[in-house]
């Protein structure tokens, strides 16, 4: 059987394939380092990913506990993916199997984009966070050169530049959401300008949009980072004596569990890794 060299120009269906990619590789390059600095300084005791184990984005976070949840099998597990290191869970992303506020960090890589009902993501991820819990989140901006290729792309027929079925979420959206929530919305982040390139010559080629997009036109990029901090009205966390009798409660607390919360399905959380 004759084989024929891959073009680089042509469709890539599957999403580990266009993370793969050269724009794929770029846009994880991005965001990897901004998880990297953002979670870094964030604290508490357990920490939860939602999606992608491609993007380690827990990796500089100093938190004890850390899972992954996954709404599928990784067709393929290697050492390198984040699932080997992490406590693995399979469910819906909208029922997690967690106590209520039992959780410090909520990461969502490109998760709501994606999901049937991101809003109920959201209000999951609500649930689970402590008061003051922080979510970090990113996603495609539609604002952006990406954005107005796939546009396109949908109005005219013509070949998607991101694979996956989905819908790019504004970011002001995203930050009404989290509001309407109780979260206090953070500053967000933007970044990947160099336009929809599937060739890693060309986006080589625009390496110069990099820094002129992010000096000059910030809210294009084409994917973004928010974050924010869950407030319960009417509650004070002050003073050293709850500090204390917090930090015992907590620490003495043992490892998470599937939750007895009635949407919560069946099912356990098992270990790979340390």
């Amino acid at each position: 059987m004759e084989s024929h060299p891959v073009d680089e120009n042509s469709v890539i269906i599957s999403w580990d394939a266009w993370l793969a990619s050269p724009p794929g590789r770029y846009l994880l390059e991005w965001e990897q380092a901004q998880y990297d600095r953002t979670v870094g300084d964030i604290f508490g005791y357990h920490a939860l990913q939602l999606g992608m184990p491609k993007l380690p984005c827990l990796r500089e976070n100093r938190i004890p506990w850390k899972g992954l949840v996954l709404d599928e099998r990784p067709a393929a597990e290697s050492p390198e993916d984040a699932a080997s290191t992490l406590s693995l869970s399979l469910c819906r992303f909208d029922e997690l199997p967690l106590e209520s506020q039992s959780i410090d960090l909520v990461v969502l890589p490109h998760v709501l984009e994606f999901a049937a009902d991101p809003h109920a993501v959201l209000r999951e991820v609500e649930r689970v966070l402590m008061p003051e819990g922080q979510v970090v989140l990113t996603g495609f901006n539609p604002m952006s050169l990406w954005g107005l290729r796939e546009g396109c792309a949908r109005l005219f027929g013509a070949e998607r530049f991101v694979p996956r079925d989905g819908q790019f979420l504004a970011h002001a959206r995203i930050k009404d959401w989290l509001k309407l929530l109780g979260f206090d919305i953070g500053r967000g982040r933007f970044g990947c300008y160099r336009p929809a390139y599937h060739s890693e010559k060309w986006l080589g080629r625009s390496a110069l949009l990099e820094k002129a997009g992010d000096r000059w036109w910030p809210i294009f990029g084409a994917t973004y980072m928010l974050s924010g901090v869950k407030r319960v009205r009417g509650m004070r966390l002050v003073g050293p004596a709850w500090k204390d009798k917090a930090s015992k409660a907590r620490a003495a607390a043992p490892a998470l569990v599937p939750s007895s919360h009635p949407r919560s399905p069946a099912g356990k959380i098992t270990q790979q890794g340390n």
